[in-house]
């Protein structure tokens, strides 16, 4: 299958955003250089119109060439750079060494196309709030999964259930390997595109989707949390904040602290009792 190659010349600070909003559109790739980002999408998905949408308001302009067939994860894996979260937190790849001096919790990955290696914002942010929290013996719900990095952290900080899902199957696959990789046993992942099945009990809910999702699972990410258990949410942007606030407090959230990193918002709530 050809692909259009999309060279956006953006500077670093844009390259977050720009990355998820592009994945939204079914762009499949990303290198990053030091003053563009190049991304891939498959010549039938491709709309420049919505490409446009994007990047105009922006003043951001791009090129746009044809490709032949590319190995996707030789191109990510070339790219993969371990990632560290202060001291508490790395990310590497099997290929990578392992981090010296170690951090408290180390999480090896394969390197594939699904979310969250903890080089985005939202998936660092999300890594810093479950710092300031006790897992231990808790029960955890990963919504929204990619990777399996936060549910993977959740059973290492000695969470005694983990259960996670995504709507991808790529996605699914690619965290059953990474939790086979970090040698769990406690990390139940299946593939899922709505909690109408998930039964209530849950001490911690873990959601790094976006704004349209979070919104539209709210009442039910508040009905799988016991009284007194914490919602960990992102893929929020600041603009985003306000509709996401006003939705969780009439379902019976109380925000406790937020984090904002390039461009990006991590929110913490707490269930209250009904």
């Amino acid at each position: 299958m050809s692909h259009i190659a999309i060279t956006i010349f953006a500077g670093a600070e844009h390259t977050d955003l720009l990355i998820a909003q592009l994945s939204a559109i079914g762009f499949e790739g990303f290198e990053e250089q030091s003053d563009v980002l190049i991304g891939y999408i498959p010549e039938t998905d491709f709309n420049e119109a919505v490409l446009q949408s994007i990047l105009q308001p922006h003043g951001i302009t791009y090129t746009k060439e044809t490709i032949l067939p590319v190995n996707w994860n030789a191109v990510w894996e070339s790219n993969f750079q371990p990632v560290q979260v202060d001291n508490f937190c790395g990310i590497r790849a099997a290929f990578h060494p392992p981090f010296s001096p170690e951090p408290e919790y180390e999480i090896v990955i394969t390197p594939k196309m699904a979310f969250g290696t903890g080089h985005h914002a939202t998936t660092a942010s999300m890594i810093k709030l479950m710092q300031e929290l006790s897992f231990t013996g808790k029960s955890v719900f990963d919504f929204g999964t990619g990777t399996g990095i936060l549910a993977i952290l959740a059973e290492m900080m000695g969470a005694t259930t983990v259960d996670a899902i995504d709507y991808d199957e790529w996605a699914v696959n690619n965290a059953l390997e990474n939790i086979t990789a970090n040698n769990m046993d406690k990390v139940k992942v299946w593939q899922a595109d709505t909690l109408d099945a998930i039964t209530a009990g849950y001490d911690i809910v873990l959601a790094n989707i976006n704004c349209n999702i979070l919104l539209r699972f709210m009442a039910d990410m508040r009905r799988l949390l016991q009284p007194g258990g914490k919602l960990l949410l992102s893929g929020i942007m600041p603009s985003d904040e306000a509709q996401i606030v006003a939705a969780a407090i009439p379902q019976g959230f109380v925000l406790e602290k937020k984090i904002e990193k390039d461009n990006w918002l991590a929110l913490q709530f707490e269930a209250i009792a009904a």
